[in-house]
């Protein structure tokens, strides 16, 4: 069991993660040669609702690629982003840390504001493909970055060899420019102007990468779908259109989006098997944040930008076959964190011991161990105060001014609040809250420029 206290916590982290990358090395390889880990896919989806997969309970359409992989795999029903939007949760995947640690954490999301393209992830704090990168492994990130669009911020300066996708958060599917109607796509630090829909073409990059055959390798597919714009193959630009802003289109195009989302994910799974290298591929599915109005959150209360459980409550499984028991469903809790610390794991690669890691290692759990108790915590300060935690199944939830407390084992759609029923258990809740947040930096923090 993890403590709740936050100093203890923290320093039971830093003590086990050097003996973590160890002992995963020793299980993984038996040996010291590079090519014995893991390769590395992780596939993480734009405002996919909790509900959004036909295996997670979605009937008006279907995900059978998707729904596959999750039966092939462990799946998670209790796995959550480490922010309900974009930005912040990047930010927790790239660093495996809370993301109130960093300036541009506090970003919910960066805009396109002139203020915000000043503001990126810093080079200098360890990440987890810089990591990876000095492990050996071979990286790319192909889709969404939305951690700095300026050049000091680029993936290139983060450990990725290949980079292709958008820098900022939401881009045209067809004619690949952003809100203002500058383009945004790149491969490297070079624009590039294919004409395809975004989604066919962040796969068909991924693809191309992984018949490279550079292992060990790791692959960070950040695709867009299925956030705004809601567009289909052959949709004409929705400036030419007169849909207007990014963030409306008729519900009918959510499914066919929700498809091609499916197909991408399966243009990669076929790689790697016509490749001979699915046995030896560790595959990680989840999604960013909760969805938005199209999206279903499967009877869980809110979504994006919410911290009730529609709003970071997402879908997640992991396959890796000979390692990973297929056919499980989980009750584990995870978070965005953890899949940073089980990758670095599984990698043998060490973290840094100057910025430990908040995250745990899943590896124990997927192997049949028990479950690993834990806490959570989240925060939003940009657009709205919002403040929880989880610690077992209880959750510790503040809106604005209101304050409530859930037990999620018997109530996941958050209806009936029991703080007046368990004072101890509430105040307990909101102490451990109070002393995480001590250890964060504050919301009017000074901007991080390049």
């Amino acid at each position: 069991m993890i403590t709740p206290h936050l100093v203890s916590r923290r320093s039971f982290l830093a003590m086990t993660a050097a003996a973590s990358a160890v002992a995963a090395q020793a299980r993984i390889s038996g040996g010291s040669s590079s090519h014995q880990r893991p390769n590395i896919v992780l596939i993480t989806a734009d405002d996919l609702g909790y509900g959004d997969l036909s295996s997670y309970g979605r009937a008006d359409y279907r995900t059978p690629v998707l729904d596959q992989l999750a039966a092939q795999g462990t799946r998670f029903t209790q796995a959550y982003s480490i922010a309900p939007i974009c930005t912040p949760t990047r930010v927790g995947l790239m660093t495996g840390r809370y993301p109130a640690r960093h300036p541009v954490g506090l970003r919910e999301p960066l805009t396109l504001s002139e203020e915000d393209r000043q503001i990126g992830l810093e080079p200098s704090h360890p990440t987890l493909s810089s990591l990876l990168k000095e492990a050996g492994y071979t990286n790319g990130l192909f889709g969404k970055w939305h951690l700095g669009v300026r050049p000091g911020f680029h993936p290139n300066r983060h450990g990725f060899d290949e980079f292709f996708g958008p820098l900022s958060g939401v881009v045209d599917y067809t004619s690949h420019a952003d809100p203002l109607g500058r383009h945004d796509l790149y491969r490297n630090t070079e624009p590039v102007h294919p004409t395809g829909y975004l989604t066919d073409l962040i796969a068909e990059e991924a693809v191309r990468f992984i018949r490279q055959g550079r292992e060990p390798f790791f692959l960070n597919h950040q695709g867009t779908a299925p956030h705004s714009p809601w567009q289909r193959r052959g949709d004409a630009p929705l400036r030419a259109s007169g849909d207007g802003p990014f963030d409306v289109g008729p519900p009918d195009r959510f499914p066919d989006m929700m498809r091609a989302l499916d197909e991408a994910v399966g243009r990669i799974l076929s790689a790697l098997e016509e490749t001979g290298l699915t046995e030896r591929t560790l595959v990680i599915f989840t999604s960013d944040n909760g969805g938005k109005q199209y999206s279903s959150m499967g009877g869980l209360a809110g979504g994006k930008g919410t911290l009730w459980e529609g709003g970071i409550r997402v879908p997640a499984f992991v396959s890796w076959p000979g390692r990973v028991p297929a056919g499980v469903t989980t009750t584990q809790v995870a978070s965005t964190l953890d899949w940073t610390a089980t990758i670095l794991a599984a990698a043998a690669a060490s973290p840094s011991q100057a910025h430990p890691l908040d995250g745990i290692d899943l590896l124990p759990a997927l192997d049949g161990g028990p479950l690993l108790e834990r806490s959570i915590f989240w925060r939003t300060s940009q657009r709205s105060q919002q403040k929880a935690v989880r610690h077992g199944s209880w959750k510790y939830l503040r809106v604005g001014d209101g304050e409530y407390l859930f037990d999620l084992a018997l109530d996941p759609g958050e209806r009936v609040d029991r703080k007046a029923a368990e004072p101890d258990r509430f105040r307990a809740l909101k102490a451990q809250y109070a002393r995480w947040d001590e250890q964060m930096i504050s919301p009017r923090v000074g901007l991080v420029r390049s």
